[in-house]
């Protein structure tokens, strides 16, 4: 509508709706609000309408009307207080307007202002931006939880309204905004704990990125509607005769399961709308005291199953064990009527209100306590994963999305202490879990007083014993046995010190080589050497010397070659500029080594491919292959316009890639050692071996008959140098015969 062309009656009737809206806001809030509370929203309010008077929105309704919903969705259904409900208000201002943040913070207060400016910096993104921006833009939003969580809060109830009044945009405008509720916002409300919001995301999601689909299945309900609410009646019927013998102050409620979570179920299961059997729930909420809070619950649970047949696989008993967004509920899958399965909630009404409310309620039921809630702990889990630099913004999306809707598994310590860890974690990540300096010691792990492997997935109720050594140290391969992102960080940070000390001991190495050959090391000569291998920085060079790629010979050639004058003539023409002196380049972590081969899957696959022309990667991408119909694998870069669309509709078909460099690739040898059984030959054998740096022993079985000692030794080592070198060390142990390489396992 054309504000130009209203009547004075439209003006007049629009004004009466905003103040209806206004006074709505207030009678609604879930917190009590003081004399001084309801100035300050009215302050906003003010604020809001004047600074928004000559704005529409594309369905022609005064703008107005939406930070009022934002609003009105803060104070109800997520239930923050005044300061909220204020920013709420506020929070298009400085981004549509010639309002600064410090105007806001003049007229109200300096957390006002901070929460609008927090509001205003998610809100500046470019309109088309690529992928790899999207990812940094959900990272640097996710940044303003280190200040105030809620304006994450906000930000969720903004992007609600917008999802609900979505009907005048374009479709390609439409399906963009939905795919990205669905992508980051829904999970975010998730693990805040408000489950009505993400419910509503949800399906609101699935509207406009599937709405045939949508559409079959709301058809669907509404002619099943009539037959479902005499079933839910049935039920709650007989269960309400016994609640009410026992004297339980409840009320029941019959809802159907969400429509994303039928098209979940449907699509996971493979099966039609008829066929999927748990398509609605109940929920007894009932009034209790504190003290008889469990007890009450428990009581219900035997009522119910005392009618109706439980699943035991299926019973949730989040009471006991609280989820960490706060959550609390008993939830019975019973066999009801017909034949058909129901699921029923068990919830206290001060439950009832956090699964609501969700982080709003979980604080006002804290009573001030000073433990760390579930939630606390996963926001400062949060803020340790935004504060590593090393993360690439993609990875970093993928990784938090996982763990924000990943099951809970509930893990025992040695003590009996229980830690929740996302369903999927390894023993590996357990010990993390408790404290990096144990992760990165950890020599074995123990379950339910069994020895696993690392890479052991841990299931709900697993007792785990943590075995550290103050020798271990993690390896590349750690990075495969982990899947949080706690664990893989911290196994980063120490695989790059590992490089580092050993690039450091190759440096002193190569000054002591180049010295034999009369050559003295110094910058340029550095600059020569990495020239001279096709290698990018003096970390790499001094890596490969320390490991062993870089031998004598190859020296040797450096150095005749140095000498010739012609080619030194030239070589210092076409010498590295840029000034990296050794000591500045050997802190520079390994991110453009010279990666030269690419390898598929956790057991680093050699597989044939074809680089995707959409994205053209080159060796030291971030890469993933999918698996296509036609083309076999086809690999692109993480940051690939198609890469979220390709993740998210055919996850299934992904294959985990990356680039490494085949001089430093671990290659597994075996070998048979024969001797003669001499006191203290296997003591001296296990000696030389752990004495060779960057050779890790998988296997050794050691035996002596009749005078002869024979031993099969299997090792992973790097490059056929250090084997050599092992070998040669090997053969001078007193005693020893012969040591052979076996080629087949």
């Amino acid at each position: 509508m054309n504000p130009a062309i209203m009547t004075e009656i439209d003006i007049e009737k629009e004004n009466k709706a905003i103040a209806q809206e206004y006074k709505e806001l207030l009678r609604i809030s879930y917190q009590t609000l003081t004399t001084d509370d309801k100035k300050l929203i009215r302050k906003a309010f003010d604020v809001a309408v004047e600074a928004h008077k000559d704005q529409r929105r594309k369905s022609g309704e005064a703008y107005i009307f939406h930070p009022i919903a934002v609003a009105k969705i803060v104070a109800s259904e997520i239930g923050l207080g005044a300061t909220s409900i204020a920013a709420a208000l506020l929070h298009d201002v400085v981004e549509d307007t010639p309002t600064t943040v410090k105007d806001i913070e003049r007229m109200f207060n300096p957390k006002v202002a901070q929460l609008v400016e927090g509001l205003t910096k998610i809100s500046i993104v470019q309109k088309d931006m690529n992928v790899s921006m999207q990812a940094e833009n959900f990272r640097k939003m996710l940044l303003t939880l280190y200040d105030d969580v809620r304006v994450i809060l906000i930000k969720i109830a903004d992007r609600l309204h917008n999802m609900q009044t979505m009907e005048s945009m374009d479709d390609h405008k439409q399906v963009k905004i939905a795919s990205e509720t669905l992508y980051i916002y829904a999970p975010l409300a998730h693990r805040l704990g408000l489950y009505n919001i993400k419910t509503k995301l949800e399906d609101l999601g699935l509207k406009y990125t599937e709405p045939a689909i949508y559409n079959d299945i709301v058809s669907k309900i509404k002619e099943t509607k009539e037959q479902q609410d005499a079933y839910i009646k049935d039920i709650s019927d007989v269960l309400k005769a016994s609640l009410d013998a026992e004297g339980i102050d409840y009320i029941i409620k019959g809802r159907p399961k969400s429509i994303y979570s039928i098209r979940r179920k449907m699509k996971a299961q493979n099966v039609s709308f008829d066929e999927v059997y748990d398509k609605f729930a109940l929920r007894i909420v009932y009034k209790s005291d504190a003290h008889d809070e469990k007890f009450i619950a428990w009581k219900i649970y035997s009522i119910v199953t005392d009618h109706y047949r439980p699943s035991p696989s299926r019973l949730r008993d989040w009471i006991s064990s609280p989820k960490s967004t706060g959550y609390e509920a008993l939830h019975i899958t019973v066999m009801g009527p017909k034949g058909r399965w129901v699921e029923v909630q068990v919830r206290s009404e001060r439950m009832d209100e956090i699964a609501e409310k969700g982080y709003a309620a979980h604080y006002k039921y804290k009573n001030g306590a000073t433990e760390e809630g579930g939630l606390d702990v996963w926001l400062n889990l949060l803020r340790e994963a935004l504060e590593n630099p090393e993360t690439n913004a993609i990875d970093f999306v993928e990784d938090f999305k996982m763990n924000l809707y990943s099951k809970e598994i509930y893990i025992f310590t040695p003590k009996g202490d229980i830690k929740s860890l996302p369903k999927g974690a390894t023993s590996l990540d357990f010990a993390f879990s408790i404290h990096s300096e144990i992760g990165i010691k950890t020599r074995g792990t123990r379950v339910n007083g069994k020895l696993v492997p690392l890479n052991y997935e841990l299931k709900s109720g697993d007792q785990v014993e943590i075995i550290t050594s103050p020798n271990q140290k993690p390896t590349a391969n750690w990075l495969d046995y982990v899947t949080t992102s706690r664990a893989k960080n911290k196994i980063r940070n120490v695989l790059n010190e590992n490089t580092k000390k050993i690039a450091e001991e190759g440096k002193e190495v190569l000054t002591r080589k180049l010295k034999h050959l009369k050559v003295t090391m110094n910058e340029g000569v550095i600059n020569e050497l990495v020239n001279f291998f096709h290698l990018k920085t003096s970390l790499d060079l001094f890596y490969r010397v320390g490991i062993g790629t870089i031998d004598n010979q190859q020296l040797k050639d450096f150095a005749a070659q140095k000498s010739n004058t012609l080619i030194n003539f030239f070589k210092s023409k076409i010498k590295r500029t840029g000034g990296n002196t050794a000591d500045t380049d050997i802190h520079r972590p390994v991110l453009n080594s010279n990666y030269d081969m690419l390898v598929f899957g956790k057991e680093q696959d050699k597989l044939d491919y074809k680089l995707s022309t959409c994205c053209n990667p080159i060796p030291g991408d971030q890469v993933f292959g999918f698996v296509t119909i036609n083309e076999g694998i086809k690999v692109h870069k993480k940051d690939c316009p198609n890469a979220i669309s390709l993740q998210s509709n055919y996850a299934y078909r992904i294959m985990p890639a990356k680039w490494i460099d085949s001089s430093q690739q671990e290659f597994k040898a075996i070998l048979n050692i024969t001797g003669m059984d001499t006191i203290g030959l296997t003591n001296e054998l296990t000696k030389v071996i752990s004495n060779n740096m960057n050779v890790n022993i998988q296997s050794i079985s050691l035996s002596g008959d009749a005078g002869l000692f024979k031993g099969q030794l299997t090792v992973i080592v790097q490059n056929i140098t250090i084997l050599k070198k092992l070998i040669d060390n090997i053969k001078k142990i007193d005693g020893i015969d012969r040591v052979t390489r076996v080629y087949k396992n």
